[in-house]
Formats: structure tokens, sequence, C-alpha cells
């Protein structure tokens, strides 16, 4: 057994040495999901990842999901929120996090982009209510395009929420199933300079910080 724990450990720690620091501030996520939009968007084979995004009523982009495993695994990272306005404007972020937690034999570590395009009022409805837990509301539709999922606009025409990863490690794929996503209150107030919810940021548009513009600009070239 210490000779199982022993090997599994170096090969692990290359992985984690690897991995990118965690953000140290909320401009510090807004402007990695920035990048993380120019890079999954600009440099994906799917033209029909930006063919959704343009019908989206929001997206959520998470620049690194970070998913460890040894024998205890789990997956967690920072995400920001943009919906869309009735002029078809893009609002500021709303902040978010998610995680999840497992248990098993495994071995294995993984730095993930996600994107979540949000395609229906009830999906939306879902992440600014409260806590989300993928796969728990069986009246929601989560679907994955990509990633060896033809991304045929058939795939998503009923989906209320679409999702896309860009992987790197041991795991072949990230599965949201089970992770859970909820609003991260304190950073948005530390962003904003004042207590600000999530409906009040994407919906109301009330709130504002010149920082995250470059990500609106991003959304309006490739969502329009």
């Amino acid at each position: 057994m210490k000779r199982l724990l022993l090997a599994a450990t170096l090969l692990v720690a290359p992985f984690f040495a690897s991995l990118p620091a965690k953000a140290d501030s909320p401009q510090h996520l807004v402007d990695s999901a920035t990048l993380s939009l120019e890079d999954m968007m600009g440099n994906s084979s799917d033209s029909s990842a930006e063919q959704f995004l343009r019908k989206a009523r929001a997206v959520v982009i998470c620049p690194s999901i970070f998913r460890g495993a040894f024998f205890f695994g789990g997956e967690g990272g920072g995400c920001v929120m943009v919906a869309r306005g009735a002029g078809g404007s893009w609002s500021y972020p709303a902040f978010y996090t998610l995680g999840s937690a497992s248990f098993g034999l495994q071995i294995g570590v993984q730095n993930a982009e996600v994107l979540m395009l949000i395609m229906t009022t009830n999906g939306l409805n879902a992440l600014l209510n409260s806590q989300f837990k993928f796969g728990a509301d069986a009246g929601l539709t989560v679907a994955t395009l990509g990633a060896g999922v033809n991304g045929s606009m058939s795939t998503g025409t009923s989906a209320d929420i679409l999702t896309l990863s860009k992987t790197q490690g041991l795991y072949g794929g990230v599965s949201l199933a089970g992770s859970i996503i909820g609003y991260d209150s304190g950073t948005a107030q530390s962003y904003y300079g004042s207590a600000v919810g999530a409906r009040a940021a994407v919906i109301d548009m009330t709130a504002s910080n010149p920082g995250a513009n470059p990500l609106r600009a991003m959304l309006s070239k490739y969502g329009g």
C-alpha cells in the first residue's frame, strides 16, 4: 500500500507543479475569462459554438477549473456570468464558484477551461436562484457541445444549457454532473465596492466596472 501511495504521489506531483496560480483578485478572474473566451472561440474547430453564442441568453466562463484525484477527488474554480440585455449589449459580470467532490480509486489531475452557454430563460433562472446542481433538476436539459459530441444546431435546439470545455491532464474529459455552481457575493462586493446580487448585476444591470469592458467587447465580437 505504501508503495502504491508513493508511486501515485510521484505520478501526480509534476502536474500539480504545472498548474497556474489561483486568481488573486476579481479583476484577475475577469481578465482570465476574457482570454479564455478568446482561446475557446478563436481556436475552436466547431463553428456551431459561435452560432450558439449569438443565440445565448447568457454565458458562464470558468477560465481555470482544477480537478484532481488521489482516492479523494474534487474540482473547483471561479467563474463569471455575463448576460445579454434587451438591446443586445452585454452586462457586467456576476461572480460564481463551481465545485464538486467524489471518492474512489482514481489518480489524476486536470485543468480545464469551461464555457456554459445559457440558451433559455429557465436555464438562466436556475443559475440566478441561489445554488444549482447539475443533473439534479430533471426539468432542465444540459448538453455537451464539442469534445466528440456532434456540434450541429440540432444538438442544442432544446437544451437549456450547452457546455464546451478545453482540458489538459490525465482525465479524458470534463463532466459537470454533480457539480454545484453558486453565486459568490463576497467577490462581487469586492469588485463593485458594494453588495450586488447576481440578478441585479446581469439582469437589472445596476453594477458596472470598466475593468470588465474588454470581456464585454470580446462577447460582442463573437456573440453579436
